[in-house]
């Protein structure tokens, strides 16, 4: 409730930018041209945590990207996920291309039928999310969905990871502490596999520090089973809840299948197994990650050629 209303109210009566605090405003020309003016790069934080796979970011983490964020996440301006949203989808773009998809694909990404992205958010713990109202990276990447949708990319969030212990705040900690902090603490829920073995994973964040997050949400991914698959997952539409149709309608088939997900329907194990291609690619069981993106990293992570 608290979130609706909040979003209801930054719609009708916006108080002023996220970036600058310009009046009257969600976010203004400028602090949105730094945010999303610039092309996406890849970004590597020094030291680079084992696992970590290939990351895009829009924008540097400083001045109005930071307040920005910041603003979305730990002051309710919720309207900013349109805005980050948008930034997200370029860096997820980016990844993608970079990492030769639509080639893999074997062309041109399609509008519907056949290995949607699925950009799949790091999770907030329970206890942030209840202070903040809301999961800010869900709701960035569900912005991002709808963005990577309207460019004719067949995007969806899968919000399969949980934490399965509680971790320490990481603000204070170095790479090495957040490491070990995060080392285990995330798992795919259950039911989760059959979801990310629907299409290609992209995991997202909002920003990226030191990169133990997305690490730790990499190794979680690929430890998943994920039986016998195509490198971008299964073929033919987007499966149901009961393996039946695809469904292209919005949100609905996100909120469904998460919802879906850890239920005890799920953890029956007698749905039966998604069709596959002929001659598709047995990958042992592991969940390939694609690549990953945030809206922002730390300023020297986009230095990644330094000695």
């Amino acid at each position: 409730m608290r979130g609706w209303w909040q979003d209801l109210t930054d719609l009708v009566l916006p108080g002023e930018c996220g970036g600058c605090g310009v009046p009257r405003t969600v976010l203004c020309a400028r602090c949105r041209a730094v945010l999303s003016g610039g092309a996406a790069r890849r970004v590597r934080p020094v030291p680079e945590p084992p696992g970590l796979p290939v990351v895009h970011a829009a924008a540097r983490y400083a001045d109005e990207v930071r307040a920005t964020l910041l603003a979305h996440k730990e002051r309710g301006a919720l309207a900013l996920a349109v805005p980050l949203g948008v930034a997200l989808a370029e860096a997820v773009r980016t990844g993608l291309r970079d990492a030769h998809a639509p080639a893999r694909l074997g062309g041109a990404w399609p509008r519907g039928g056949r290995a949607p992205v699925l950009l799949v958010p790091v999770p907030s713990g329970r206890r942030a999310v209840r202070a903040r109202g809301h999961d800010p990276a869900r709701r960035i990447a569900l912005a991002a969905a709808g963005e990577l949708r309207r460019r004719g990319l067949p995007a969806r969030v899968a919000g399969v990871l949980r934490q399965r212990r509680a971790v320490a705040d990481q603000s204070g900690l170095n790479s090495q502490q957040r490491l070990d902090n995060l080392a285990g603490a995330l798992a795919v829920a259950p039911g989760g596999a059959r979801l990310l073995s629907a299409g290609a994973v992209v995991l997202v964040d909002d920003v990226m520090t030191t990169g133990a997050s997305l690490a730790e949400a990499a190794r979680a991914v690929r430890a998943v089973p994920g039986g016998r698959r195509t490198p971008f997952g299964v073929t033919g539409p987007i499966p149901n809840a009961s393996w039946t149709s695809a469904v292209y309608a919005g949100e609905t088939w996100e909120s469904r299948e998460e919802q879906n997900v850890g239920s005890r329907r799920e953890r029956t194990g007698r749905r039966p197994a998604p069709q596959v291609n002929a001659g598709a690619d047995d990958v042992g069981g592991v969940v390939e990650v694609v690549c990953a993106a945030v809206v922002a990293a730390t300023p020297d992570s986009f230095e990644i050629n330094r000695n």
